[in-house]
């Protein structure tokens, strides 16, 4: 084993226990089974006959369940409807031994739901075929953000690290966000960033994790393979972000991480190539950089555990979550 293995292996096993807020719409995952039949008469449609659903948390939520599978304890900030949706989310946030004291209820919200339909002859792998999203915009009340500001506030003085998981519901809003950002520095607690389409309405946080399509939408720059290329990337992102780091994330092709004053560490895809589902594994990499960094490693140390951890979760199907021991036999098997 040498010295890199050593290390990693290390910082693993100071995850346990590690308290990390997670601010950020919390989304229900709803996965309808069903087996095809045949044309249907009425259009050019399958007809699916059902056989099953089953749920799942999206969104900050599936960062919150990586968390706990790792072993640290993670504080749930965000908001939900008073509908069904809404009471599944927070009735499984409840059954993992997580508490959702600082996860608000709003009355005129739809808690954000997506439906995948998944459908394949009896006895064979199910594919999606249709994804249908339900999707609300969390209220802009001043009661809402007055609660949502005290529970920040609060866990600042307990906590590890702060993680924003921003899925453009607005859970987290701009004010709120240069409201606390200051502190959260000031105490030196790690603040991590994963947004959908606002990468530059946050400015100056530790660390941001963009994919390529949130890259190319911020700085309206298309995606290249070429040195130079990154490097311009890299540098208009760290500009533009404010960020100490930004982890760009480009699927099979690995991740680039970009640092103030040091030269891109580029990180080539752990496992496999020949993905079998993307869906949540932004939200596996973000928790494990930012759990990471609360357990004192340095960016790159972060960038190659969370490298490790996304080269688990694409072999998987659906919304996925890496143990502390699969991640470690991920490193040793280096």
């Amino acid at each position: 084993m040498h010295k890199e293995q050593k290390r990693l292996l290390e910082l693993i096993d100071r995850f346990p226990g590690r308290k990390i807020a997670v601010w950020g719409d919390y989304i229900l995952d709803e996965y309808l089974f069903g087996h095809t039949r045949r044309i249907s008469r009425e259009a050019p449609v399958l007809i699916l006959s059902h056989q099953s659903n089953s749920y799942s948390l999206g969104g900050a939520g599936n960062s919150l369940l990586n968390l706990k599978t790792l072993g640290a304890a993670p504080f749930p900030v965000g908001v939900v409807g008073s509908d069904t949706a809404g009471r599944r989310v927070r009735s499984m946030i409840k059954k993992q031994g997580i508490s959702a004291d600082h996860l608000l209820t709003a009355k005129d919200f739809s808690t954000p739901m997506k439906t995948r339909v998944l459908a394949g002859e009896e006895n064979t792998r199910k594919q999606q075929i249709l994804r249908i999203d339900r999707e609300g915009r969390v209220p802009d009340t001043p009661a809402i953000k007055k609660d949502l500001l005290a529970a920040l506030k609060a866990l600042r003085k307990q906590v590890d690290a702060l993680l924003i998981s921003d899925y453009h519901y607005f859970t987290v809003k701009e004010d709120l966000y240069r409201k606390i950002h200051p502190l959260y520095l000031k105490s030196g607690t790690p603040l991590s960033l994963d947004s959908r389409f606002r990468l530059l309405s946050f400015p100056g946080a530790t660390v941001s994790t963009p994919n390529e399509p949130e890259m190319e939408h911020a700085l309206q720059r298309e995606s290249r393979d070429d040195h130079d290329w990154l490097k311009e990337t890299g540098r208009r992102l760290l500009k533009q972000t404010a960020a100490r780091a930004v982890l760009l994330t480009r699927g099979s092709k690995g991740m680039v991480l970009f640092e103030r004053g040091r030269p891109l560490f580029s990180i080539p895809i752990r496992g496999p190539t020949d993905i079998v589902d993307v869906t949540g594994a932004g939200d596996t990499v973000i928790s494990v950089l930012t759990l990471a960094l609360a357990a004192g490693a340095s960016f790159r140390e972060a960038a190659s555990l969370a490298n490790y951890a996304g080269g688990i979760v694409v072999m998987k199907k659906g919304t996925a979550t890496v143990s502390i021991d699969g991640l470690r036999d991920a490193v040793i098997s280096l």
